[in-house]
């Protein structure tokens, strides 16, 4: 396998035909390779498709970036605070303030992401402005996908083949999600959608992330749906059969400082629990679930801020019957 390319911009795609302007975030936490990977692989498939494709058209332009590049190099979630815990609009205002001398690692990260979305914005000037957030998971089981408030984002979460997370943004602070939405400060439309392809180790995470940026790309229009290879799709479908197509968020588990923290083994996203069920271990002792419903991102590493989510689904339709 050629190796990976793990600069802030790891590739840059512009059709022919004026379009909105498309952002792959990749690696925004550091041990979370699998989009890196990806984006190196969809720009493989679009420098060939109009060779085997004579028809293809691409209308706008698609850039994919590494986020916390440090990180990314360590293999390790992030240097000195989560990169996808600072994105409040009050947050990033304060740190373009401060000197840069004063800046911890991932704020120097984040102003470069902003510098290079904003001059893209600038200089192509797009009819829209769209985000994916690629991310995976310490622990194993099904793919998802978390829209923010705003139609357009719920709409293309719907559309890539994986369940839908609701109500998420309650329960976390100062994601990408959070920071890029149609607020007056970008004087375009943008939607912002985040996926989360899988365990970080499991190679097939790498596809999936391939399939959510080919199925975004057909989604907004970028390219046509019988254009650049579908098969992908399949992978999606099959891996979220059985799994809830909207659930939401009802409960997550802050971990503080110092609680030393310690998930039970063997749990995945989506498995089922009941009330009462001991799920993790603390310096209080031990950590019961406080209703039934369905696990989400058990932490199973040594850095992060929650140690689980419990989700409910909204109905009993499947993704895949």
């Amino acid at each position: 396998m050629a190796k990976e390319n793990y600069e802030r911009i790891i590739m840059s795609h512009e059709g022919q035909e004026k379009g909105p302007l498309f952002f792959v975030i990749s690696g925004i936490h550091g041990n979370e390779k699998a989009g890196i990977r990806a984006l190196n692989l969809v720009s493989k498939m679009l420098e060939v498709e109009p060779i085997t494709n004579p028809n293809f058209s691409f209308h706008g332009k698609l850039i994919g970036l590494t986020g916390n590049l440090k990180a990314v190099h360590k293999n390790v979630r992030y240097i000195d605070k989560d990169l996808n815990r600072i994105w409040s609009k009050e947050n990033v205002e304060l740190i373009k303030k401060k000197p840069t001398s004063s800046l911890v690692h991932e704020e120097r990260e984040q102003l470069e992401i902003l510098d290079v979305i904003e001059q893209e914005v600038k200089t192509y000037k797009p009819t829209a402005l769209y985000i994916l957030d690629l991310h995976t998971t310490s622990s194993g089981g099904g793919i998802f996908t978390i829209p923010n408030q705003e139609s357009k984002s719920l709409e293309i979460a719907k559309s890539l083949h994986a369940p839908v997370i609701l109500g998420m943004l309650a329960g976390i602070s100062g994601t990408t999600l959070h920071y890029f939405n149609n607020s007056l400060q970008w004087k375009l439309p943008i939607t912002s959608v985040t996926f989360e392809a899988g365990q970080h180790d499991d190679p097939i995470s790498i596809n999936r992330c391939i399939a959510a940026i080919i199925t975004f790309l057909r989604s907004i229009k970028c390219v046509a749906q019988e254009d650049v290879e579908n098969i992908h799709d399949d992978i999606l479908i099959n891996y979220a059969r059985n799994l809830p197509l909207l659930s939401k968020l009802i409960y997550k588990h802050e971990i503080l400082l110092g609680d030393n923290f310690v998930m039970r083994p063997g749990y995945k996203n989506f498995q089922s629990i009941k009330k009462g069920e001991v799920l993790a271990h603390d310096d209080s002792g031990p950590i019961l679930s406080q209703q039934d419903g369905l696990i989400l991102m058990p932490l199973y590493q040594s850095q992060g801020e929650e140690g689980f989510y419990v989700i409910e689904a909204l109905n009993d339709q499947l993704v895949i019957k």
